[in-house]
């Protein structure tokens, strides 16, 4: 029984987005300072890699391309083949998918530990989840796992790694687009996943120009993808600078980390900001426990959001009557007196 009590070889698995494993990091830093001599390894998603590489608590990733090279019933068997033959001690599955937990049992892990959800029968000890009720942070949820095992929590902070090379490819970018070395600027994202995380366009516009006109401060827009409408507005109104599409979440990184603030709607790069200390606005509109700047706020002594009660007796977050009436009563005047009274100290 000693794998139990002094593992070896530990696994954590987290397959979800950007802001989720962000803000796990800090499961990896005390599993660490509790077995300093383990090696530990991430399962995560090709797109969330770049969090973790680079991570010093972290001797190995390993990335679960469940769309790519792992798709289908074979590109899964392969994949748990490869688990087994690093003869995992432990797996900590941090969020419960059915297919963690199929592939942590199929891979022979002896403790596999993590939420009584999604056909937890298959993992060794479950988790009691209540996230949904969104009394904590999602960060400190997390840390639920690894208290069950008796780990003491000795530190809470975000991690996100930014290298000497990124830094440059970020310098070399700005400088393109007309920031100087040393330059201040602002950074907004306006991007998000879902309509019910999406700030008006129109407010993104009034936002920027007020912040350009007062500040006098480069305004650059990074999103998701090319086609983001608010975006698009404020690169063809000549508000912004335009790094759409231009930046892996590496990089986004770098440049957050040289940012005066970042202002975003709710979504994981927010979380990106706040592990590197940047200042950050979001703007929130889910009020359902689950889904509340409760759980998922950016944390931090520099992080900031808005979040209006529109007293809705049930949040839709998938399906508003109201036209995301939460997000639109958040004006761009209050946003804007936030983020100058940030910038200006």
């Amino acid at each position: 029984m000693d794998d139990y009590t002094r593992p070896k070889k530990i696994l954590i698995v987290r397959t979800d987005r950007l802001g989720d494993v962000i803000l796990s990091t800090p499961v990896i830093k005390n599993v660490r300072l509790a077995y300093p001599e383990a090696s530990i390894t991430f399962m995560c998603r090709p797109y969330t890699k770049d969090v973790l590489v680079g991570n010093p608590y972290l001797d190995k990733v390993i990335v679960y391309d469940k769309e790519g090279a792992h798709h289908g019933l074979m590109g899964s068997i392969r994949f748990t083949l490869q688990l087994k033959r690093e003869n995992f001690d432990w797996a900590l599955i941090l969020h419960p998918t059915t297919r963690a937990h199929v592939i942590t049992f199929f891979a022979g892990i002896r403790l596999r530990i993590g939420w009584d959800r999604k056909n937890s029968w298959l993992l060794t000890r479950r988790i009691p989840h209540t996230k949904h009720e969104g009394l904590r942070h999602e960060s400190d949820y997390t840390l639920d796992i690894i208290r069950a095992l008796g780990i003491a929590i000795v530190d809470t902070e975000l991690y996100f790694p930014v290298s000497p090379d990124d830094e440059h490819q970020v310098e070399t970018l700005l400088e393109e687009i007309g920031i100087r070395r040393g330059q201040e600027f602002i950074v907004i994202h306006p991007s998000a996943s879902c309509p019910s995380k999406r700030w008006p366009s129109e407010h993104f516009v009034q936002l920027a120009r007020t912040l350009r006109n007062e500040t006098r401060l480069a305004i650059i827009v990074v999103a998701s993808g090319p086609h983001d409408q608010s975006a698009e507005a404020l690169v063809t109104q000549k508000l912004a600078l335009d790094l759409r599409g231009r930046l892996n979440v590496a990089q986004l990184g770098a440049l957050l980390k040289r940012a005066t603030i970042f202002i975003s709607n709710d979504s994981g790069p927010v979380h990106v900001a706040a592990a590197l200390h940047t200042p950050v606005i979001s703007m929130f509109g889910r009020s359902d426990p689950g889904l509340s700047p409760r759980r998922w706020r950016p944390i931090g002594e520099s992080a900031f959001y808005f979040h209006k009660d529109v007293h809705c007796n049930v949040c839709a977050a998938h399906g508003c009557t109201k036209s995301f009436a939460c997000l639109a009563a958040i004006s761009p005047e209050e946003v804007a007196r936030k983020a100058m009274e940030i910038i200006y100290g």
